[in-house]
């Protein structure tokens, strides 16, 4: 199978790891051989329950069996899909009160930077240096690393960038300004947060200039940071908040979140202004109502504080320079690429899965399942200190 993949299937990088999957269950990903894999990945943020979970397989199933895809999306009324964006409104605050179902975060992003251009009349986008919002045009237009983008273009005209948590570059934003496109805290840069009120002042400029915050949640989102949102850590409200990733609970989805008043500017002149097929999905939407239900309605995001502490208590080591990040959504950052690399390698052949981050090669991943146990971190946690105990330079 595995030479099947790599020549059938259309390959990412030169060296995948090419784990092959039996099934998957809980925090464990099942290899053919029957080796088990504890899982901090969680499919890159997405699998906020883990694997398989009952409720959302349960949900699934039951609207497999009643009806699967009938119309593209808007046209029908489908109740997973009215539920879902209802209850998204009952747990965000005003005025973000409408929600367009789309198929992946990357499409959710194009979808609010068009929204904001037809708002504002306004073409200007700005976004942040090491920024990742996604891999279509519009999505790396705003990608802030130029060696990712320049074997694209030209890509999408009237971007520009700032750096993340510095002031003085918040003076680019302008009467020009459509929108500032931000990750609230950002990703494939290192999981860094948003430092001295930084997303109060970006508010605070869009407020006087007139531009557009868009927020970028596709990762923090759904529980992941110990709130629903992230934004909701640092006293602000976007105007567009954009989420995907852990919201499907394994499934794949985007939306975009802003008042209706805004989302309504998308229906009319032209009309279609944004269209999907299979956005609002009745299977997926109801995978992303059981895994909304299931986070809002038990201690979840609450644990993942309290989880967030165990890992920072029990990963010490004279080779982890710092753990970067907030709830389950955090970062080990070792000395160097090589390091950083032996460690995902060597925790591959120990059971368990880590990931690198896009633009920091020091970086581990580790964003497990929001319910991941404690005996499972110690577990993982044991096999990464072992690791860097048994590292020589």
């Amino acid at each position: 199978m595995k030479e099947d993949f790599l020549h059938y299937q259309a390959q990412t990088s030169p060296h995948p790891l090419a784990l092959e999957v039996s099934h998957a269950r809980g925090s464990y990903i099942y290899d053919t051989g029957g080796k088990a894999y504890l899982d901090f990945i969680a499919g890159v943020s997405a699998n906020t329950l883990g694997h398989s979970h009952p409720k959302v397989v349960n949900a699934v199933k039951a609207q497999a069996e009643t009806y699967m895809h009938v119309m593209v999306y808007g046209e029908f009324i489908q109740q997973p899909a009215v539920e879902l964006t209802k209850l998204l409104a009952a747990h965000l605050p005003a005025p973000l009160e409408t929600t367009y179902l789309v198929n992946s975060g990357t499409e959710a992003i194009e979808g609010a930077l068009k929204l904001a251009k037809k708002v504002t009349g306004r073409s200007g986008i700005i976004a942040a240096k090491d920024a990742y919002h996604g891999n279509t045009q519009g999505s790396m237009s705003i990608m802030g690393r130029e060696e990712r983008r320049q074997a694209f273009r030209p890509l999408i005209p009237g971007s520009s960038f700032i750096r993340f948590n510095r002031e003085e570059d918040l003076e680019k934003i302008t009467q020009k300004t459509a929108a500032v496109v931000l990750e609230t805290i950002q990703g494939g840069a290192g999981f860094i947060l948003p430092e001295n009120d930084y997303l109060r002042k970006v508010r605070k400029r869009c407020d006087e200039t007139g531009a557009l915050l868009i927020l970028d949640e596709i990762q923090p989102g759904f529980g992941r940071t110990g709130k629903l949102f992230g934004f909701e850590h640092f006293g602000i409200v976007p105007d567009i908040l954009v989420m995907g990733k852990g919201m499907g609970g394994g499934m794949p989805v985007g939306a975009f979140s802003a008042s209706t008043s805004m989302m309504n500017a998308l229906k009319d002149r032209p009309k279609l202004g944004h269209v999907t097929t299979f956005g609002g999905n009745p299977v997926i939407a109801s995978a992303c109502l059981a895994t909304l239900r299931e986070v809002t309605g038990t201690t979840l995001m609450k644990d993942s504080l309290e989880k967030e502490k165990l890992f920072r208590e029990l990963l010490v080591h004279p080779r982890i320079k710092a753990i970067r990040g907030k709830g389950l959504m955090l970062a080990i950052m070792t000395e160097d690429a090589a390091l950083a690399s032996h460690v995902i390698l060597r925790s591959l052949e120990e059971g368990l899965l880590l990931f690198w981050l896009l633009f920091e090669p020091g970086a581990v991943r580790i964003t497990p399942p929001l319910t991941i146990s404690e005996e499972e971190i110690r577990k993982g946690c044991a096999i990464i200190l072992k690791i860097l105990d048994q590292w020589h330079d």
